[in-house]
């Protein structure tokens, strides 16, 4: 736009993909690589050289980019998601992950992008270093840079808020064809006196600076990859020309920083390296060349930095991300047929002003490294959750590697750490922050959506891994997986919670709410309320039950339906839960004893519940009772008492063993019983283990009665055959009783 044209009404829509300048690929990688290959390298590459020898500059690099391939490869395949419009990194990231992932990502991001200006403006003017002594002795003053960078700063951002993208992509032409010509220079140069040849690869200054120190001096050299993504809404094919762009300038860079490294170590001493931050003129054959290409690069990449972060927060204002609906108004507004974002500029040159007064290359450099630290950390952590989620709304056309977003997100984390760990900690924090402050604003929850993506695709991989390993499963791995059917759900609280004690560690449970009934709209509905509340009780005792409801004509049908389904970790069901009360109606018993028939039926083993107003009293005692007939029960009983004690609520319980054989095999028996106490396979003490002779005159309710009477459970065996002959008499057997429970064994366990 000229700068006589008449300027359009305002707007705050952003341009469509293919609309604002319609620019191709180049400057994408024109942005990019001029961002990459400037002032760190100018300036500070020579100090790393110096300070960490080549080798160890070489693993600056490698580490580097260990974090900024990764994340290269995030922006190129997310960007090749959705239509692509303008705002750059945020407007790809929100529109992929949401705007409540989008916002924080994106604040972070234009905080580095816009402090990013200040960094090369200060850089730009230490180009003017070797006019020190003319400026002096002129003058009569120190030369101070900031009489430099801060006139360049509010020039360029005149230059760009009236002449607009247009001139500054032209502008990147030039540029690079400088940089490229101080580069092809510095090459071509000799050797500065002095250099020894011999050990040059490792030689370094004594006493040098630590190397996780220069590493965050020289980090931001590498993050300038991206810098190109901010034109994504000038861009005729932004699917096409990002990935392409930014891949490219990103191991060119690469390749680029491995060179220029070697051609320091061999071409000037360690020391000449760490204290002439203009040493690339000592060796390039035309030393003047070199702050001129350190100005071009420097004023290319602010370019970059003033062109993409206006639009970084232009789009966080159109998405309303910011905190006030006026600054969104205010900063979401465009100017022209190009959208050019004068107001976000105006923001963007405010921070860059403030940042130059800081005057300090190293100090700016360390806060840029934390903020894209943190942000690229963040942008490849939802790029590998997304790789585990699996969405269908995610279809790149580009595809990266999990692996490698997942290396860059530990590479950023690690990094972030180890350069200043209070920093790291802040940093981190803040961004939290920022994500529960715009997921508050907004009302959305992105992450929930890609963690519900990723368990589900991990239950599902165990599901499928625990159904092939299923048949070679031995009976000494047994673990409960517990499913219950009831309708009187919400009457009654001692049934969910012994369930809630049986699935806490060492089991699973499925809990379905039934309700009697046709599927219908109506009873769909009634069901759907059932099951919000449902897992709010869940949530509120901490429970760890999988709840869901069930609706059909009877019970006997709903059972029957829910003994057919797999648990929910991918194991079969293979215990039935049933309850009841000693004040329940003889049908209720009657429903129970034709469950056990149809758990039987299927080989599932039958729990049964009966429980009164005592809710397990003080649990701190719990007795077992093995009669003859169950032996086949024994070691579910015992198990089943010992995972009880594993919850809290129980952790203060013992465990007593009566068992009440006939006279004639009490002795037989009960050696058999010490036996297996002594090699460990009843996990109960001697001491704890009572035997009791019965015949026909003993009155075993009275025994039990006098036993048992006041422990908090009791546990006896049973068996579908005995509930079939003697009916629901059997489950109301010893009336004294408090809470008990009624097991009936379907399948052999073994205790090691």
């Amino acid at each position: 736009m000229s700068a006589g044209n008449t300027v359009p009404p305002e707007k705050s829509a952003l341009p469509a993909e293919g609309g604002g300048h319609g620019f191709g690929t180049s400057p994408v990688f024109l942005a990019s690589i001029s961002t990459i290959l400037g002032a760190i390298l100018f300036l500070r590459f020579g100090y790393a050289v110096g300070h960490v020898g080549f080798l160890g500059t070489l693993a600056i690099i490698l580490i580097g980019h260990a974090v900024t391939v990764p994340t290269a490869l995030a922006i190129a395949e997310i960007s090749t998601n959705r239509k692509v419009e303008g705002g750059g990194e945020y407007f790809i990231i929100s529109r992929s992950f949401g705007t409540t992932i989008g916002g924080a990502i994106g604040i972070s991001l234009y905080l580095s992008q816009a402090i990013s200006v200040a960094f090369y403006m200060i850089a730009f003017a230490e180009a003017f270093r070797p006019l020190q002594p003319w400026y002096a002795e002129l003058t009569g003053w120190a030369f101070d840079p900031r009489i430099i960078s801060l006139p360049a700063t509010i020039a360029l951002a005149v230059l760009v808020l009236t002449r607009g993208a247009s001139l500054g992509v032209r502008a990147l032409w030039v540029v690079v064809g400088i940089l490229a010509l101080s580069l092809l220079l510095f090459f071509l140069g000799d050797p500065v006196a002095g250099t020894v040849p011999q050990g040059a690869l490792l030689a370094q200054v004594d006493d040098p600076d630590p190397f996780i120190i220069v590493f965050a001096i020289v980090f931001p050299a590498f993050t300038g990859m991206t810098a190109g993504v901010g034109l994504s809404g000038d861009l005729a094919n932004p699917r096409r020309s990002i990935p392409l762009g930014v891949v490219s300038a990103t191991v060119t860079g690469m390749v680029m920083y491995v060179w220029i490294g070697y051609k320091l170590a061999v071409s000037a001493p360690a020391d000449q390296l760490a204290s002439n931050a203009l040493i690339m003129s000592d060796i390039a054959i035309w030393g003047p060349i070199i702050p001129i290409g350190l100005a071009a690069a420097t004023v290319s990449s602010a370019i970059g930095s003033i062109l993409v972060a206006p639009r970084t927060l232009q789009a966080l204002g159109s998405d309303q991300v910011l905190p006030s609906p006026r600054a969104n108004r205010f900063l979401g507004l465009g100017i022209g047929t190009t959208n050019e974002p004068r107001n976000a500029t105006l923001i963007t040159t405010t921070i860059a002003i403030v940042t130059v007064m800081l005057g300090n290359v190293n100090a700016v450099a360390r806060i840029i490294s934390m903020f894209f630290m943190v942000t690229y950390g963040a942008l490849c952590t939802i790029s590998a959750l997304e790789h585990f989620a699996s969405r269908p709304s995610y279809r790149p056309s580009f595809r990266s590697k999990w692996y490698l977003s997942l290396l860059g997100a530990v590479m950023c984390l690690a990094l972030m750490l180890q350069m200043d760990p209070l920093y790291a900690i802040l940093a981190i924090a803040i961004m939290i922050g920022l994500y529960h402050m715009i997921r508050y604003q907004r009302g959305g929850d992105d992450l929930t959506a890609i963690f519900k993506g990723v368990l589900t695709q991990a239950t599902r991989f165990s599901q499928i891994k625990l159904q092939k390993g299923a048949a070679s499963q031995t009976s000494d791995e047994w673990r409960p997986s517990v499913i219950m059917v009831n309708e009187r759900t919400f009457d009654r609280s001692s049934p969910i919670q012994f369930f809630s004690w049986l699935t806490r560690r060492h089991g699973v449970g499925t809990y379905l709410h039934y309700t009697e009934g046709h599927l219908d709209r109506e009873t769909y509905q009634q069901s759907r309320q059932h099951l919000e509340r449902l897992i709010n009780m869940m949530q509120a005792r901490r429970s760890a039950i999988y709840v869901d409801t069930i609706i059909s004509p009877s019970k006997r049908s709903a059972l029957a339906q829910a003994l057919q389904l797999p648990g929910i970790s991918g194991m079969e069901n293979n215990c039935l839960l049933q309850e009841f009360s000693p004040n329940d109606d003889p049908e209720v018993l009657e429903e129970i004893v034709r469950g056990v028939q149809l758990s039987s039926a299927a080989r599932i083993n039958s729990l049964i519940l009966r429980h009164d107003e005592q809710f397990f009293g003080q649990r701190t005692q719990m007795d077992i009772w093995l009669t003859l007939p169950d032996y086949q029960n024994g070691n579910l009983m015992i198990l089943l008492a010992y995972i009880l004690l594993g919850s809290p609520d129980w952790a203060r319980a013992h465990i007593r063993m009566f068992a009440a054989f006939p006279r004639e095999t009490v002795s037989e028996r009960g050696e058999e019983l010490h036996q297996m106490i002594a090699m460990g396979r009843l996990p109960i003490s001697k001491k704890n283990l009572s035997i009791f002779a019965t015949d026909e005159r003993t009155d075993f309710e009275r025994l039990v009665a006098a036993k048992s009477a006041n422990s908090d459970l009791v546990i006896f065996g049973t068996s579908e055959t005995r509930l079939r002959e003697r009916g629901t008499d059997l489950l109301q057997r010893h009336p004294t009783l408090h809470d008990v429970l009624f097991v009936a064994a379907e399948e052999e366990i073994l205790i090691h």
